[in-house]
């Protein structure tokens, strides 16, 4: 007595397990022995209830649709009718009942190679972690502002030529000046006209200049606005090309932010 152990596997549908006989068996999915795979598809079903397993209405269905299959096939072939057609007798082609089925299994290996290549795609996915991005923004090196962004060297240049041509018909060889004024207190008269108003008070430069000045008090007043620029208490720009500098007030109020001048001339 031959003893058959069955190792039942689990199929999602009676498709996939019929596909699963055709690739074990090598079998042409073009050209299915049907009475071969219906016998081995009706062994499974019987293992099946022999297990005591449920075996769902589809698996019945398909199992009913093999043995309809099985029948016409075993059957013998109805006579074959001749048609008279353009002088000639055209036999009439029976349709293999194997078709519908051959057409569903070549879908369904088709959507399931699919659902294999998806699956793979998504296990190598779950290998890769990412996170949330973050603000990084208390990271960033922030450069410190230019105090004279916007304005070119040659802008101050011309700026301090007017100022010393207007000067030059009072400046004298012979004249001698004891009382001489120094960049920081230039610094001082600068920052308490501007600061006065509070942050953000505007002056024009040739304000600051008067035709009595002389070339050296000229001198003292843009060295003045220099330190002023570089210590961030103004900032120059031109509303305009060519037109006259406008100082802007950026410091404390008034002149209490100035006391450590670390100027010596």
């Amino acid at each position: 007595m031959t003893v058959v152990t069955y190792k039942l596997e689990s199929f999602e549908g009676p498709l996939d397990l019929l596909l699963h006989l055709i690739d074990k068996h090598e079998i042409d999915i073009q050209d299915i022995p049907i009475s071969r795979i219906t016998d081995q598809y009706m062994d499974y079903i019987h293992s099946m209830q022999e297990l005591e397993l449920d075996i769902t209405s589809e698996f019945l269905v398909m199992a009913a649709t093999l043995l309809a299959i099985k029948s016409k096939i075993l059957l013998p072939k109805p006579p074959v009718f001749l048609e008279f057609e353009d002088d000639h007798f055209m036999e009439e082609e029976d349709e293999d009942p194997r078709a519908e089925l051959v057409q569903k299994l070549i879908e369904y290996r088709k959507f399931k190679s699919i659902a294999r290549h998806l699956h793979e795609r998504e296990s190598v996915r779950s290998l890769i972690f990412s996170k949330e991005p973050e603000d990084l923004t208390p990271y960033v090196h922030h450069e410190p502002s230019n105090p004279v962004e916007g304005l070119h060297t040659a802008d101050l240049i011309t700026a301090f030529q007017k100022a010393l041509s207007r000067a030059a018909r009072n400046t004298t060889v012979a004249r001698i000046h004891r009382d001489e004024i120094s960049v920081k207190d230039r610094i001082r008269d600068v920052a308490g006209t501007l600061g006065r108003k509070g942050y953000g008070s505007k002056m024009l430069f040739s304000k600051l200049l008067n035709e009595d000045m002389y070339r050296q008090e000229i001198v003292v007043t843009f060295l003045a606005i220099l330190e002023l620029m570089k210590m961030k208490q103004i900032v120059c720009y031109q509303e305009r090309l060519f037109e006259d500098i406008v100082m802007e007030w950026r410091g404390e109020k008034e002149s209490d932010g100035l006391s450590g001048i670390e100027v010596d001339y």
